[in-house]
Formats: structure tokens, sequence, C-alpha cells
């Protein structure tokens, strides 16, 4: 909120590395590794051929990205990419750094993903709205300004802000999408919203009782302590 800026610790950038050498030992060898060098889902058990790799990551992106109704709010959207890319950067999901990185370049600057209100994978998470922002990393997808209005090509934004899109590799795809950032941003704005409105709530029955000359005794410690509830005795 507020145009708050991301940055990335130089000690996340190398938790993320040590991360992404693990992913690309298994890419030299025979092991098959789920959503790596295999397919997912029903073809979990399908060897995916190295040159295929890129391809596979781009296409879970694409075939999730398919969300709909009204877009969320812009607010949603950054805490959406802020939460995931904290996430990534805890360096257990096999990313590069750049992705986070990237996703922190399209936060500061002001691109924000078009990212509809409906639609998801159930237990599995929030995949059809973090597909749509994964969609704009790689130069696809739609991205709205700061108000949420006026909505052009991801391709566009990114070539004015000097940015090129960012091919997937193995297992970035699926590291992007597969997370649960979309009800996480939804429920802490709440509870943002929340607390201000508690302690709104608090400083208008003060006021008012100030205003008419109203008096104070019924706030007194003494009778509140013999509830007692914690959040009465706050207030």
């Amino acid at each position: 909120r507020g145009g708050a800026r991301m940055e990335v610790a130089p000690a996340a950038a190398e938790a993320m590395q040590r991360s992404r050498s693990l992913v690309e030992k298994h890419l030299a060898g025979d092991q098959a590794v789920y959503g790596v060098t295999t397919g997912i889902g029903a073809l979990a058990d399908t060897r995916i051929p190295h040159e295929d790799l890129q391809g596979l990551q781009r296409n879970i992106v694409r075939s999730h990205a398919a969300g709909a109704g009204g877009l969320l709010p812009v607010e949603v959207v950054r805490a959406m990419m802020l939460l995931r890319a904290r996430a990534l950067s805890a360096g257990y999901s096999g990313v590069r750094p750049d992705v986070v990185h990237r996703i922190a370049d399209l936060v500061n600057r002001g691109i924000h993903p078009a990212v509809p209100s409906r639609g998801s994978v159930g237990a599995s998470g929030d995949l059809a709205q973090l597909a749509h922002v994964a969609l704009c990393i790689t130069g696809e997808g739609m991205v709205t300004d700061g108000d949420g209005r006026h909505p052009e090509a991801a391709a566009d934004a990114l070539a004015r802000a000097g940015l090129d899109p960012l091919p997937l590799e193995a297992k970035e795809g699926l590291a992007l999408i597969n997370g649960t950032e979309g009800m996480l941003a939804l429920g802490i704005l709440a509870h943002q919203d929340a607390a201000l409105l508690l302690s709104t709530a608090d400083l208008t029955a003060a006021l008012s009782v100030e205003g008419a000359l109203g008096t104070d005794r019924p706030f007194a410690d003494e009778l509140h302590r013999l509830r007692p509830h914690p959040g009465q005795a706050a207030s």
C-alpha cells in the first residue's frame, strides 16, 4: 500500500542460488523429479526431454491462467507479489534469484498484472491468480496501472520500463503458481483494515463522549477488571 517498495536482501539471493544449484544437479542426472524432469498431475510419471523443460513451465503457467470475473484490486495484487516473492526467497523452491528480482521490478515500477478475482484449484492453492502474475513476468497477459485501470499488454509495459520478458527455467513456473498468496493477501489486508476500524471506533466513541460532555465514569478501570475481557480493557 502507499507505493511501498520491495528489496531483495543479498542473503536471500544466496539462499535461492543454493537451492537452484540443487535443481540443476537433478537436471544433469537421470533421476525423475516431480515438476522438474516430469510433467505434473496425471503426467507425473512422464519424463520430459531436457529441450522441452522451458516449454513445460511456460505451458504450466498458460494453462492455469484461466481466471474469471472482475479484477482484484491493485493493492491485493501487489500484496500477492510481495508474499510470493517472500516465499520463494526463503530458498527452498529452486528458483533463480532473477525470478524474485523481476517480481520486485514489477512492484517497484508500478506494473501490476491484471488478475481475475474468480477461479482457483482448491486445496492446491491460488494457482489461477498466481498464474496470471507469472504470465506477466514472461511478457504475456495483461497489466494495469496504479488505479487498476487502463489495461495493456504486459509485453508493452515491460518494454516501456526497459525490462525484457523473463523466460522460466525448469521448476520455476510450478514454483510461481503453487501457493496460497491470493487468500493470504486478502486476509492480511482485511486484518489491517479491521485493526484500523477498531482503533477508529474507539477514538470516535471517546470524542463523542467528550463532545456530548458525557461522564467518563463508565470507563473506570475497576469496573472493567470485573469482567475481565482483555479487548474491552484495552479499548
